[in-house]
């Protein structure tokens, strides 16, 4: 099969190329974003600079009840339904509690451990830039189907502003929702994609154990709450473990444990918290009830008494066979079949998956390496930067879905 019979279209005559001169307002307008980042549910200039670029555009985005985050129509009048489903873009736009560590680089952050550490400002870019396309190619009658942004606050704040979007009616009437997320292993010019689950689950945990203290000499009239949490950190994870299928991956990880002030003192308090991840979207259903059975008898043999706090986060992020394909289909149509390699399910978390609980949809990979780079820029690190190539890679693949998109889908 030809690549333009597989797209529907020629990518000649496929509309919705980037210009030179939107692109590079559009990297202006990252690297904007990237000097100004804002945590979740603190996006208030960020919201602003996206509502003031998509009305210049003469588009009605609007403002979440939350005050940030925003959702915009493409191709409807107001109050109008549309008389098919809506095809839904979604970009995250909060930025990590971490410093910028980038050393000669013009656009770094200007707010004190501040960070776009996770790639939402090259997100939030690449939305609005298909946004700006697709309203201009409306403007021209060429868009054949309506289409809603969503640009959401608080995707690092478990679990996720999805929900609060959602709840504000961001996927009335939407029959398919899209998305896409940086990695830093891909070279810009190409995606990751796959069917079926593309993240992991992730829920927060926080334990404290207590009981008597005393002296260092004297231990075993105290509860030794420091080898206690010893044992909770190790055996824990070890037991969890044991408990479930090994293919579903279900794994906890400490990021902090802290206990005691003085080396001859047995503390009568002790705090760990990390994070548990699953592969498996039934296997994170069952997940509290094992944690907190384990900790409980790890604790109990230690004399020591445990209080759990097991903070919900988010279940996997599934991808939907035919929206997956949408993207495949559309990413072809750019940069050919070449361009599109496959790529595993990873163990980080994303609150995109609340969306696919309604509707089905699909997250890409999006290649922010530059080509030729041997040194990987993780997400989550201080120091963490795109090609922005990517930009025009992701309005361009978007554009082309917006009109490859050919499903009845279901509303929700």
């Amino acid at each position: 099969m030809s690549l333009e019979s597989e797209a529907g279209l020629s990518g000649d005559v496929l509309p919705g190329a980037l210009s030179e001169s939107l692109h590079a307002e559009l990297v202006a307008f990252r690297r904007d974003l990237h000097m100004h980042p804002e945590l979740g549910n603190q996006e208030f200039r960020t919201t602003a600079a996206i509502k003031e670029r998509l009305e210049k555009a003469g588009l009605r985005p609007r403002v979440l009840a939350t005050g940030t985050g925003l959702v915009c129509d493409i191709g409807l009048k107001e109050g109008e339904r549309p008389a098919v489903p809506l095809l839904a873009l979604r970009a995250d736009i909060d930025a990590l509690p971490i410093p910028d560590t980038k050393s000669d680089c013009p656009y770094r952050s200007t707010v004190p451990d501040r960070a776009h550490a996770c790639g939402h400002d090259v997100h939030t870019t690449v939305v609005l830039g298909t946004g700006l396309v697709l309203a201009d190619l409306h403007a021209k009658g060429l868009l054949s189907r309506p289409v809603r942004l969503i640009f959401q606050p608080a995707e690092e704040v478990l679990p996720g502003g999805a929900l609060a979007a959602i709840e504000d009616g961001a996927l009335n009437g939407v029959g398919r929702i899209l998305a896409v997320h940086c990695d830093p292993r891909v070279d810009a010019g190409r995606i990751g994609l796959r069917h079926g689950p593309i993240t992991s689950a992730c829920d927060r945990l926080e334990i404290a154990l207590d009981g008597p203290g005393g002296h260092t000499a004297r231990p075993h009239l105290t509860t030794d709450l420091v080898t206690a949490a010893a044992r909770v950190a190790v055996d824990v994870p070890a037991l969890i473990a044991r408990r479930v299928d090994t293919r579903v991956g279900l794994a906890l990880t400490w990021g902090r444990i802290e206990s005691g002030h003085a080396p001859n003192v047995v503390p009568q308090h002790a705090e760990l918290s990390g994070t548990v991840r699953c592969l498996d979207l039934e296997a994170w259903r069952q997940a509290p009830d094992i944690v907190h059975a384990a900790i409980d008898e790890v604790a109990t043999m230690h004399r020591a008494k445990s209080e759990i706090n097991y903070v919900r986060g988010v279940p996997p992020v599934v991808n939907d066979r035919d929206a997956a394909d949408l993207l495949r289909r559309a990413m072809a149509a750019r940069r050919g079949r070449d361009s599109i390699e496959s790529t595993e399910q990873s163990l980080g978390g994303e609150d995109f998956s609340w969306y696919l609980e309604h509707v089905p949809g699909a997250m890409a990979r999006l290649g922010v390496r530059r080509p030729g780079e041997r040194t990987v820029r993780d997400l989550h690190q201080g120091d963490f930067d795109a090609d922005e190539h990517a930009i025009t890679v992701g309005v361009e693949m978007f554009t082309a879905a917006a009109f490859l998109d050919d499903s009845d889908g279901r509303q929700a």
